[in-house]
């Protein structure tokens, strides 16, 4: 269940939120065949990757969103065409890093929806952009 407040009662940042949601995810990437690689790879000329993991034969590179609820649309319509290019810059860095540079690869959005009280929705979009 999601409670989103430390034991004082004070609600989570932003970073904590992410942070937390960044392990649901990872959870439950693993759960549906995922196997995990990496969190939190930052690539030397900038670009991040929430993720980096292999789902069957692909390389995914995964953007994590979490929100507390989904008032203003989905939590992947925050991945502008800005971000896209922060996490793009990541996979080149990740595949420069690769000896077979033919390895099939794709970008993922793992949607982690919180309510209190409840347990986490999860969405995996694979291919989103």
């Amino acid at each position: 269940m999601f409670r989103g407040k430390d034991a004082r009662g004070n609600r989570w940042s932003h970073i904590e939120l992410g942070r937390w949601g960044e392990g649901v995810a990872a959870d439950y990437v693993r759960a549906h065949g995922g196997k995990l690689l990496y969190r939190n790879f930052r690539g030397p000329r900038g670009g991040e990757l929430d993720l980096v993991l292999r789902d069957g034969q692909q390389l995914c590179f995964v953007e994590v969103k979490t929100r507390r609820k989904r008032a203003t649309g989905r939590p992947m319509d925050a991945v502008t065409g800005e971000k896209q290019e922060l996490i793009e810059r990541g996979g080149r860095a990740w595949l420069r890093l690769l000896r077979d540079r033919d390895v099939m690869w794709r970008f993922d959005v793992v949607e982690v929806e919180l309510v209190d009280g409840q347990p986490p929705m999860v969405t995996w979009v694979k291919n989103a952009f």
